[in-house]
């Protein structure tokens, strides 16, 4: 699977390109803290959920979950499932910049 590092990710996301950014932890981690503007689908519930969630199966996604194990996973499945621009964006424990907390 294709992998993105944190810094390559956010110039990305900073330079304005379109986008989804996916955490696949639980929602309590979520809460907790998160990347701003990323969206929650917990890794369990991927294959169920992301057709109503992610419609556009061509969008660039990054995925990313706490320590890069559920995010490879999340990865996986979703190119299955016919994603063809998914980034596997490791543990949120390797992201060095901001992350806010709440919905």
């Amino acid at each position: 699977s294709m992998e993105i590092k944190p810094e390559e990710a956010k110039a990305r996301i900073d330079k304005g390109e379109k986008i989804i950014v996916l955490d696949v932890r639980t929602e309590e981690e979520y809460m907790e803290k998160h990347i701003p503007n990323s969206i929650l689908i917990p890794v369990e519930s991927i294959d169920k959920d992301a057709p109503a969630k992610l419609s556009d199966k061509n969008a660039t996604i990054f995925v990313y979950c706490k320590s890069g194990r559920r995010s490879a996973i999340a990865v996986e499945v979703l190119t299955l499932m016919g994603y063809s621009n998914v980034y596997d964006l490791g543990g949120l424990d390797h992201w060095p910049y901001e992350t806010v907390s709440g919905k």
